[in-house]
């Protein structure tokens, strides 16, 4: 059944009349005036026991929400004739939202994914500081709360406080909760993001920013490896010399050209060779470099001295462009070597892991390159730990760990045994020489029986 009344106060007098008549029937009521739908949908749904103890669901309305609920948003301005009330931008803020995700989608079936994830959860209701409602679907996290409240919120978000308390960017909000987001000009979304955001908004604004810091960095790597392939047989790299390559690789600026070579779909020597078809024969019959010039050789001796002849490292985003391998866990002070896999970038390894022995035959995926120096990210360093299975051991360990000002970020048990216990430790550090200090204290430690950094 359906009441239609003329104003919000008599759908609540309505309500009133019809509780005071008949029994309620526990859980079935919603109150849509208060807390409207995304879409602008308002009413006050209850459901009572009726005459014969038939249960009867009962919707009570305005004459205006009728409208909207029956023929959609455009009835809206057809009732009132052009008036625009101040909560309208609100109500309808839904459309706004639908057309930021057409914006940012990168295609059609992109679009059609981030609005089934709008339209099809249910939702949450949080508050921010202020006290303005944001409506949100199930599981929906910080993350997406800051998108919801603004695109550049979202962006520069570093943390959250629900309810007071600093938490964690993927927890799950529920009804009810107050959200403070933190902020930092410096921040930018993280792909580790798209992990746990659940809002069809979130999703298509950080994808929207992966496509783009991927382009940049490609383009950055990109013409690293083509300078280090121009100045490994003497010539000099400039963007001027790939235009006349473009329609030989099919590509339509020279951006796009170096951000191919970046993605590793194209290698650096294979647009030397284009540049300067003379080369190829003489790098096929290996005659090349026999006969060196004397600068060239100074040159080269320099640079080895240097570190300078290899590509590196340098303001790249790991999870895009650039990617560490969780075999070995490269740290700053290894010896490492990239390899390039086409349409992801370069990983990186230790130049003793055992994976390398499967790439090689395939020298041209095979990329010099070195730490940045000024590197001041922390890195991920990890650990084979046998401990002595006794009150106090995991205790000795995180203690030993944490005065070396390392700090834990996963602990896996591997084997236990009456006598001990085998586990992997994943330890943030700043470098190679940290790492060791920590193993170092770990050895001296009586409850530790063994401990070796993992190689794969």
């Amino acid at each position: 059944f359906r009441i239609l009344v003329d104003d919000t106060a008599a759908c609540y007098q309505a309500l009133g009349v019809l509780h005071g008549a008949y029994p309620v029937v526990p859980g079935r009521f919603d109150d849509y005036i208060s807390t409207p739908k995304p879409n602008g949908y308002s009413s006050i749904h209850t459901c009572v026991i009726g005459p014969g103890r038939n249960k009867i669901e009962i919707q009570i309305r305005t004459h205006l929400m009728h409208e909207i609920a029956e023929r959609g948003v455009a009835a809206h301005w057809q009732y009132k004739q052009g008036e625009m009330p101040e909560r309208e931008g609100r109500k309808f803020g839904w459309m706004r939202e639908l057309l930021q995700i057409l914006e940012h989608a990168g295609g059609p079936e992109e679009f059609l994914e981030h609005t089934k994830l709008e339209m099809y959860q249910d939702n949450v209701f949080c508050f921010t500081p202020r006290g303005d409602l944001i409506n949100l679907p199930s599981g929906a996290t910080p993350v997406d709360f800051a998108y919801a409240v603004h695109s550049n919120i979202g962006d520069t978000c570093v943390g959250a406080k629900i309810n007071g308390r600093i938490m964690p960017l993927r927890t799950a909000l529920e009804n009810g909760d107050q959200v403070e987001i933190i902020t930092s000009k410096a921040q930018t979304p993280s792909p580790t993001w798209e992990t746990f955001v659940v809002s069809g908004k979130a999703r298509s604004a950080i994808r929207r920013f992966i496509r783009t810091r991927e382009v940049q960095e490609y383009t950055y790597l990109g013409r690293a490896i083509l300078e280090k392939a121009f100045e490994e047989f003497d010539y000099t790299y400039s963007d001027r010399a790939l235009r006349g390559v473009l329609k030989i690789f099919r590509h339509d600026n020279v951006e796009d050209l170096i951000a191919a070579v970046g993605s590793g779909m194209l290698r650096g020597r294979e647009v030397l060779v284009a540049v300067f078809p003379g080369l190829k024969e003489e790098i096929e019959s290996g005659t090349r470099g026999k006969v060196v010039a004397l600068a060239h050789a100074r040159r080269e001796r320099d640079q080895k001295k240097a570190g300078g002849s290899a590509v590196p490292i340098k303001g790249l985003t790991p999870g895009m462009a650039l990617h560490y391998a969780n075999c070995c866990h490269p740290l700053p002070g290894d010896r490492i070597v990239g390899i390039v896999t086409p349409g992801k970038g370069v990983t990186i390894h230790t130049i003793d892991c055992e994976t390398l022995e499967s790439f090689s035959d395939m020298s041209e995926r095979w990329l010099d390159v070195a730490w940045d120096v000024e590197l001041a990210e922390n890195q991920v360093g990890r650990i084979h730990v046998t401990v002595i299975n006794e009150p106090g051991a995991l205790s000795s360990l995180s203690t030993v760990i944490a005065k070396n000002l390392g700090n834990i970020l996963n602990l896996k048990i591997t084997h236990r045994s009456a006598d001990f216990f085998e586990m992997a430790i994943d330890v943030e550090v700043e470098n190679l020489k940290h790492l060791s200090n920590i193993i170092a204290a770990l050895r001296a430690t009586p409850a530790i029986n063994s401990v070796e950094r993992a190689r794969g």
